[in-house]
């Protein structure tokens, strides 16, 4: 008899197990897959740090649509400091005083309604190395997010070095050793202030500008992007990538 009430007791105590809210649970499974992102790009972005990257995801595209691609990494011991100064002049001035994001330009950009960009060597590096091209938000939300990480693992020079290694300088030819020889038949030690320059001025849209044919824009941009090196340089906006 006592056997019995004691079972019932205990059954008694048995309370049925909660139902797991599906808000809860897209929560925590939305948390950690975010948590995997974070990790795997902090692991990109720290072996980026010491690996050179041999091709990237627009550079295998285009590989595959030409046939191939005419890209050699360099050092950018082996570059002229103009093409460095170059192309920060031409795309991104205050390079050296920001975190990634130029906040100065964004704010322009607004103003402008659109109509210029505001994007950072550091943001088109992570693009280039990381993601895809393209306009899409999921892009735009992990560039976001690698473009500080990217800042904080990597120094300023490594940031130039693999941008001037990546960029597309005409269809096919990828970074500047290629450009070098493509354009002006030298290699990328050998560049010139005018030649560094007016491979700066065709990056914004490498595929209808060319270096070595300049059109009055081109002659005119590069004129400007040479005052700009000369001016970075002597107000000591080139010293994070300098060595």
């Amino acid at each position: 008899m006592s056997k019995a009430v004691s079972t019932k007791k205990t059954k008694a105590k048995t309370k049925p197990k909660k139902r797991r809210s599906p808000v809860r649970w897209l929560f925590w499974q939305s948390f950690r897959a975010l948590c995997a992102v974070f990790v795997l790009c902090m692991a990109l972005i720290v072996l980026g740090a010491v690996v050179n990257p041999p091709t990237t995801i627009y550079m295998s595209q285009e590989s595959r649509r030409l046939g191939g691609v005419d890209h050699e990494w360099v050092s950018i011991d082996e570059i002229a400091p103009v093409m460095a100064r170059s192309v920060v002049a031409a795309e991104d001035a205050n390079f050296c005083q920001h975190w990634g994001f130029d906040l100065n330009a964004i704010k322009t950009a607004i103003a402008a309604g659109g109509a210029r960009g505001a994007s950072t060597i550091s943001q088109q590096t992570v693009k280039n190395v990381f993601l895809w091209h393209g306009r899409n938000y999921t892009r735009k939300a992990l560039e976001a997010l690698m473009t500080p990480l990217v800042e904080a693992v990597w120094s300023k020079r490594r940031i130039i070095e693999v941008y001037l290694n990546i960029a597309e300088f005409d269809e096919g030819v990828f970074g500047v050793e290629a450009a070098s020889r493509h354009y002006f038949g030298v290699g990328p030690e050998a560049l010139s202030p005018t030649q560094a320059a007016r491979l700066a001025a065709i990056l914004p849209s490498p595929k209808t500008r060319s270096a070595s044919r300049p059109t009055d824009f081109i002659r005119r941009r590069t004129s400007q992007i040479m005052d700009g090196a000369a001016t970075i340089r002597a107000d000591g906006r080139s010293a994070c990538f300098e060595s």
